[in-house]
């Protein structure tokens, strides 16, 4: 075995470092337990959660063994990447909170396929993914009307808007199985370049597919058509999932919902402490962390965005996150988040709220990933003003390259300062710091990393290797 270099080095003490962070925090979040509140606090407490709407949060019918077992396939085969080097699981990987454990992931092209994001290098003339990986948590959830960070998919009023308009295929009906139509098509996640086109190993790159979604998609069919073990008429995964037949009436619609299917069932739980305390049990909650809620549904106002039973009202804020990276406005390199879909001067800087299940594992933190730690986080939101005027990314940031990208305009901090949504917190204590992390603690399901292996499968049916966590040697 090879030894690590310091880049994957770096990586495993930083994952090891949120892992045992979350493991200490459930064990002091637990030790208070014998003095629980005897009643008050949690009349309180409840009468705040029922003004605020909060229940415990639904969670999925499982789909047929079936149809779990082909989205299962599909989200950890590498076939669905132009290059054949990425899947969905190379940015959403259980183990790192459904994301990758980066700020902005290395998606295809990479001289070191076979890795998660986290322990990948980025390829030669390659950007980084503009964007941090989402987690996936309960997005199955029918509360759920958006996706992504500038939710370009959105369900209202029965039907569900996409980048895709009039050519996106019926028979979609959630907003989660339309957005895993998206990742396939952008050239840095999972399409590919020109260069690969030419270079003769990429048909799904090809430039006359450019802006022709249906192109790309019917292209990944064709692709998977080559495969016995999707394909077969009989016993293929999709037959199994959806009937038998000629593989050729699939469109990727299907391979999409089967995605949905699988992130919503392997993905999506109802019984964290915070759960299960909104069900009813007065002692899933310490003392602590019943006094962190009432801070977060009081005096902090972090509810004021993160509210109802999924955590997040799905709006838009701009709340003075830095800028760096490749951004998406290829003009000014800037990232104008929710401005790019409506066009209006307003949505500038404007992201949607994130929901918080699981949030002590989903590290880094904002659209960005500007934060590693989730107190540094937590302390932006408090006061987002001068967080940002003081945000040094040599510090913050674990990827060297992001550190050079970071945009210290005066102009551009000016624009997001002057709109910023967010009032600072003016008055609150350490202890009241400390206990809100304790209550977003409690956000976490038991057994997190044993549930998280049983989302693994151990092979895909186009005999690629599944993406491993580490350096693969």
């Amino acid at each position: 075995m090879k030894p690590l270099n310091n880049y994957f080095l770096k990586r495993i003490v930083i994952f090891s470092f949120v892992f045992l962070w979350g493991c200490l925090c459930s064990l002091n979040a637990h030790a208070d337990h014998g003095s629980q509140d005897k009643g008050k606090k949690d009349k309180k407490l409840r009468r705040v959660l029922n003004e605020n709407n909060v229940e415990a949060i639904d969670v999925v019918s499982p789909p047929s063994e079936a149809m779990f077992d082909l989205g299962q396939a599909l989200f950890f085969d590498p076939i669905l990447s132009g290059n054949r080097d990425t899947a969905c699981s190379t940015c959403h990987f259980p183990h790192t909170g459904t994301g990758d454990l980066l700020s902005l992931g290395v998606g295809t092209g990479t001289p070191t396929p076979g890795r998660i994001s986290i322990f990948r290098e980025k390829g030669e003339n390659r950007e980084f993914i503009p964007r941090n990986a989402p987690e996936l948590f309960n997005k199955g959830s029918v509360l759920w009307t958006s996706q992504f960070w500038d939710s370009r998919v959105a369900e209202q009023y029965g039907s569900i808007t996409s980048p895709a308009g009039d050519d996106l295929p019926e028979g979609l009906t959630t907003p989660l199985a339309v957005q895993a139509m998206f990742p396939v098509t952008s050239d840095a996640e999972m399409r590919g370049s020109l260069e690969d086109y030419l270079a003769g190993h990429n048909e799904i790159a090809n430039p006359a597919f450019d802006g022709d979604f249906p192109a790309i998609w019917n292209a990944l069919m064709v692709r998977l058509s080559g495969i016995d073990g999707y394909a077969n008429e009989e016993d293929g995964m999709f037959a199994k999932a959806f009937g038998a037949g000629d593989f050729n009436r699939f469109g990727f619609e299907e391979a999409a919902t089967a995605l949905a299917a699988f992130e919503a069932s392997a993905f999506g739980y109802g019984d964290s402490p915070f759960d299960e305390y909104l069900k009813g049990d007065n002692a899933a909650l310490t003392p602590a962390q019943k006094r962190g809620a009432l801070l977060f549904y009081g005096k902090m106002q972090c509810s004021q965005c993160h509210s109802g039973t999924l955590l997040t009202d799905q709006q838009h804020y701009n709340i003075a996150v830095p800028q760096f990276g490749p951004g998406k406005d290829p003009a000014s390199g800037l990232d104008l988040g929710r401005f790019a879909v409506t066009d209006l001067e307003e949505d500038r800087f404007r992201f949607r709220v994130p929901g918080l299940r699981n949030v002590v594992r989903t590290a880094p933190y904002m659209h960005n990933g500007a934060y590693f730690s989730l107190e540094d986080a937590v302390k932006h939101h408090l006061d987002a003003r001068s967080s940002l005027l003081n945000y040094a990314p040599e510090e913050k940031l674990i990827q060297d390259e992001l550190i050079g990208t970071y945009i210290d305009s005066p102009a551009v901090i000016a624009a997001l300062i002057e709109s910023v949504d967010i009032e600072k917190i003016k008055k609150y204590k350490e202890k009241d710091l400390n206990d809100l992390m304790e209550f977003l603690d409690s956000l976490t399901i038991p057994d997190f990393d044993v549930r998280m292996d049983f989302a693994i499968p151990s092979s895909v049916p186009s005999g690629l290797p599944i993406d491993q966590f580490g350096d693969g040697n």
